[in-house]
């Protein structure tokens, strides 16, 4: 996968934005559970009441209150409460109590730490008191008077030091159950105070939804970008990616097309780089969001209850056992799907492309049981790894749903001892489940990549295939084309072959001329004509143009010399227009009627309803298969070249179309060399020059009567076709 992520670099400002943006979304997932903390924890128990340091107290309270506080600890308070006398028109809108009594407001300036300390002492032992717990302050609880009237005749010592033994009897439970107690003794003063709770805790409330869905909102946008901004990547890679495959398969010779099948290249360019476009699409959003939701919900989980910490590593440990299993079953069989898939298309092409023969030999029967053998084996494998797949998601909805389980049962027990509250087990449930949902979404990735994994190498391998075939550092221009060609001492065996498939070939065709090569099948001939356009390279010898060793040229400026028609008629979907020009598009119509004729398509091509703007279906399958042989033939001269060769280009041809097509064909090209592969002696034997080749070698060489007369070889050719009268 690394060798294709260097193809993501004309999209790196799309990958920095995307990473920018996935961040941003990650903060505003993990803040939602903390809004709603604060609005069960704030906004319903301590009904709006968010500082644990009241902001007015009554008079009264205040004075019960100081006396539990030693001198410093009332200078401290005074420092930071005024006293406002009862009737002041400031606030008595804020503060109905102030009508009847005085009361104190904090003023607004920062807090000492020690304020929240001071207060929570003495707020815990007024209360104690109101609920007559009066242990160690000798005074009869039972007393009609006001008990904190009797406490006034107490030393101050035995005061504070009875404040501080409550204290430490309530902070024991932790820092949490402190807060509490404050909170709740704050909300019953704001009560006495005549402060509007409800609009107190309606106000907080909506304030912090609002803060919510403007926060969901930034993440929702954020998600919508990165979203297009992952399709525009993984789109521009499988563009890219297909472009180069494209490219560099049209610049493969021969030697790297036998590597790879037809079948294989057509399913690496589409299915295995569509594998690629959907893993870069999930990766871009998951495999860095997926990371920062993991850890900083960790840390906010952390933050909310570390004694709970256990139950999240229990749930991810439990996640990666079974991910981990299931990883290790289905990543051989993901590779094995590639090279089903690949088996499958070879099959079915092979099926639809030899339909004919397939009828012909009546073996409709054993074709279908080929494909169903490869077809069921590919469904076998593709149900093996979607039951695992579908084992998948119970698994982790088990592990989730009991890890909402455990937090409930131990959050509760929490809850229970004031160590926790309602608000922020619901924020650690879902941080957990943040937690959890990272995992799957990077066990996805795992499950998709090995895949993907398997796609990316095989679209590498075919990129990082180096053409045998290449361009020269400094190549040669042929200044004057005459076309002549020579093969001077030629060798040539297929890559990893053991024997020679050309043994010192050695000819030469000059221009005006044609030049005939014939032999057995298996002999070389089709071998021999791929050397001059360079589909293979000579392995010894030379092969010139116009005395300049092909290799020396570059493959552009050599091909445009030559025209050539494969032994197989190949014709491209479109029109007849468009194929007979496809080499020369500056073609005129006067031009393309007369090589149309000359090879004698315009015939067929006049009868048509739209003669040249006739539609050619895919390969020409509209056509039959002398009609694609002269189009390709018209195709071939329609780029005048000065070079012209024909690979058994004649064959489909009936004899007297065939002598019809050589004699215009000898006056339309009188200046341009031809080389002509052919079975039948009657399309060679009036060539000025035959060659003759059995088994790789050079076994005749001269025109037909020389032959005949010198070459045993061709004479068993042409005695197996026509008779002596024929021949004379």
């Amino acid at each position: 996968m690394l060798k294709i992520m260097k193809y993501l670099k004309p999209y790196s400002l799309y990958l920095i934005l995307a990473i920018a943006l996935l961040y941003i979304q990650a903060m505003t997932n993990l803040a939602l559970p903390d809004y709603m903390s604060d609005i069960v924890n704030v906004g319903i128990q301590q009904s709006g009441i968010e500082d644990t340091l009241p902001k007015a107290l009554s008079n009264t309270t205040m004075k019960r209150l100081f006396m539990f506080m030693d001198k410093a600890e009332k200078e401290l308070v005074l420092k930071y409460y005024a006293y406002i006398k009862k009737g002041s028109n400031e606030y008595i809108s804020q503060y109905p109590l102030l009508e009847k009594e005085d009361i104190y407001v904090k003023k607004n300036f920062s807090n000492d730490s020690n304020l929240e300390k001071i207060f929570a002492k003495s707020f815990i032992a007024v209360n104690a008191i109101e609920r007559g717990e009066t242990e160690g302050l000798k005074i009869n609880k039972n007393s009609k008077l006001d008990i904190f009237k009797l406490l006034i005749f107490l030393p101050l010592n035995k005061r504070i030091d009875f404040a501080n033994n409550i204290y430490e009897k309530i902070n024991i439970l932790g820092d949490e159950m402190v807060k509490q107690f404050l909170i709740q003794s704050v909300k019953t003063e704001y009560e006495k105070l005549g402060i509007d709770l409800y609009n107190s805790q309606k106000k907080y409330i909506l304030k912090t939804g609002v803060w919510m869905l403007l926060v969901t909102l930034i993440g929702v946008i954020s998600a919508i970008i990165v979203g297009l901004l992952g399709s525009k990547t993984a789109a521009g890679l499988a563009k890219d990616l297909r472009k180069k495959i494209f490219s560099k398969v049209e610049n493969f010779s021969g030697e790297e097309m036998d590597k790879f099948s037809t079948a294989s290249l057509i399913t690496r360019t589409t299915n295995d780089i569509t594998q690629i476009q959907n893993l870069m699409v999930i990766l871009i959003r998951i495999v860095f969001y997926a990371p920062i939701l993991a850890v900083g919900g960790l840390i906010r989980a952390l933050d909310k209850s570390p004694s709970m910490s256990w139950i999240i590593g229990v749930a991810v440990i439990s996640l990666l056992v079974f991910i981990g299993t299931i990883f290790a079953f289905a990543l051989p069989k993901f590779k094995l799907i590639q090279k089903l898939v690949d088996k499958l298309n070879l099959v079915s092409r092979e099926s639809l492309t030899g339909m004919m023969v397939i009828r012909a030999f009546n073996t409709q029967e054993r074709e279908k049981k080929r494909f169903d053998e490869v077809n069921k084996e590919l469904t076998k494998t593709n149900l093996f790894v979607n039951r695992l797949m579908a084992f998948l998601m119970p698994a982790m909805l088990f592990v989730m749903n009991g890890t909402m389980l455990l937090i409930v049962w131990v959050g509760a027990h929490k809850i229970d001892n004031f160590n926790l509250q309602v608000g922020d087990m619901m924020a650690f449930i879902q941080y957990a489940m943040q937690i959890i949902f990272s995992f799957l979404m990077m066990a996805m990735i795992f499950i998709l990549f090995p895949r993907a994994s398997v796609s990316a190498s095989r679209v590498a391998e075919v990129l990082e295939v180096e053409p045998t075939i290449v361009d020269p550092e400094k190549p040669k221009n042929i200044k004057k084309t005459n076309g002549k060609i020579e093969f001077k001492n030629v060798y040539f065996k297929y890559p990893g072959g053991e024997d020679y498939a050309l043994k010192n070939i050695t000819f030469t065709a000059m221009p005006g001329q044609t030049t005939a090569i014939i032999g057995s099948t298996g002999s070389g001939k089709s071998t021999l004509i791929n050397l001059i356009p360079r589909f293979y390279d000579v392995d010894k010898g030379q092969v010139l143009i116009d005395d300049i060793d092909v290799r020396e040229l570059t493959q552009n400026e050599l091909r445009k010399y030559i025209g050539y028609v494969p032994q197989k008629s190949v014709l491209f979907s479109g029109t007849i227009e468009s194929n007979i020009k496809y080499g020369n598009e500056n073609l005129t119509d006067e031009e393309m009627e007369k090589v149309a004729d000359v090879s004698e398509s315009l015939e067929f091509i006049n009868k048509l309803p739209k003669r040249f703007k006739e539609e050619v279906s895919q390969e020409g399958k509209n056509f039959s298969g002398g009609q694609k042989q002269r189009l390709s033939i018209a195709r071939a001269l329609a780029k005048k070249p000065k070079i012209l060769i024909f690979d058994d280009s004649f064959s489909a041809l009936d004899f007297k179309t065939d002598l019809s097509v050589r004699k215009k064909m000898k006056e339309y090209t009188k200046n341009s060399t031809i080389i002509i592969v052919a079975q039948r002696i009657s399309t060679i034997m009036n060539a000025e020059q035959i060659i003759v080749l059995d088994e790789g070698e050079i076994v005749g060489k001269g025109t037909h009567e020389e032959l005949m007369k010198t070459c045993s070889t061709y004479r068993e050719i042409a005695y197996s076709q026509l008779s002596e009268e024929e021949l004379a």
